[in-house]
């Protein structure tokens, strides 16, 4: 069995003392209703947290996540209001996800252009597709069949968005924790330059990681405009601050070469349990932010300011 790491134990401890903040001070939190709201509100957030836990081990980033999430959102929407099947729509949606992945993968993985850079250049132009596609309307009248699945239960009352990333979570923390292709992943991130010499495809696992990458994000925007019901072009802007913060925390380095799913999923869970406490209790979407933003900034600094502090107590 797996032990945790300090920084996991770390966040166990965390996320028990916002548990017991919540059931003492929201009467209504352990009910459950609020628990499935806890994850159905968030669930195309933690979704893509997955895959962005491998392509931050693998030390690079993709910024467009929330993007393409809202681009295959609008096409979906744009695709329907024309009159096309709806199934014909999800599959042209997956398609649009996996181009965009592999658009990001070209300029990265092939052309050498760090991701960091690409990723916000695509964030940019994907939105401004969807802007395009919806203009300033909001498009809706879904086909029934598809906003079930994102509003109602799914054998029983747990909806299916959350059956899917329970799938997601197993699949993907087996392939990296327990595959070649993880093991490659960690060395990858470790670095790019040993990890060629060794003999490993570094762009062949770089373009796998962004083309997955595409694909959930598409996924996830499809489960967006399942559960509202309508898409608009800035659907899921800001999203990507949510989905960075949740696995940073989870002990991912930024540098690429370390974290677990573990961690990931013990930092989702302290982040849900923090935005619906600070729901029930009232507190402002803006003050929500400033809270995760400074989780964000404390999970960046605060491993580093460790390793320093270490690596001045081993030459003194």
């Amino acid at each position: 069995m797996r032990i945790l790491t300090p920084w996991e134990r770390g966040l166990l401890a965390i996320f028990l003392v916002t548990l017991v903040l919540n059931l003492v001070f929201v009467p209504e939190f352990l009910t459950l209703r609020n628990q499935i709201n806890l994850f159905q509100l968030s669930i195309e957030k933690i979704i893509v947290a997955l895959i962005m836990a491998l392509i931050i081990i693998n030390a690079e980033i993709d910024l467009s996540v929330a993007s393409v999430m809202g681009l295959s959102a609008a096409i979906f929407g744009y695709l329907v209001s024309i009159g096309v099947d709806g199934r014909f729509a999800i599959m042209a949606c997956l398609a649009a996800g996996l181009l965009a992945g592999l658009v990001n993968a070209f300029l990265s993985a092939r052309l050498g252009i760090p991701s960091l850079v690409v990723t916000l250049a695509m964030l940019i132009g994907f939105r401004g597709l969807a802007r395009v596609l919806v203009k300033d309307n909001s498009l809706g009248d879904f086909p029934t069949w598809f906003t079930d699945l994102g509003q109602k239960g799914f054998l029983g009352p747990i909806p299916l968005s959350l059956w899917i990333f329970v799938i997601l979570l197993v699949v993907f923390g087996v392939l990296l924790h327990r595959t070649t292709f993880g093991r490659q992943v960690f060395i990858i991130g470790t670095s790019a330059d040993v990890a060629r010499f060794s003999g490993l495809n570094v762009a062949r696992v770089k373009t796998q990681l962004f083309l997955m990458s595409g694909l959930v994000s598409a996924f996830a925007g499809l489960l967006y405009a399942a559960r509202l019901g309508s898409v608009r072009g800035d659907s899921g802007v800001g999203f990507e601050l949510d989905i960075i913060t949740m696995v940073l925390m989870g002990g991912v380095s930024i540098f690429g070469g370390k974290g677990s799913m573990t961690g990931v999923v013990l930092s989702i869970l302290i982040i849900l349990n923090l935005r619906n406490g600070m729901g029930l209790m009232n507190i402002t979407g803006h003050m929500q932010t400033g809270v995760i933003g400074l989780l964000l900034i404390g999970s960046v600094l605060l491993p580093n300011i460790v390793s320093g502090l270490r690596g001045r107590r081993e030459t003194s």
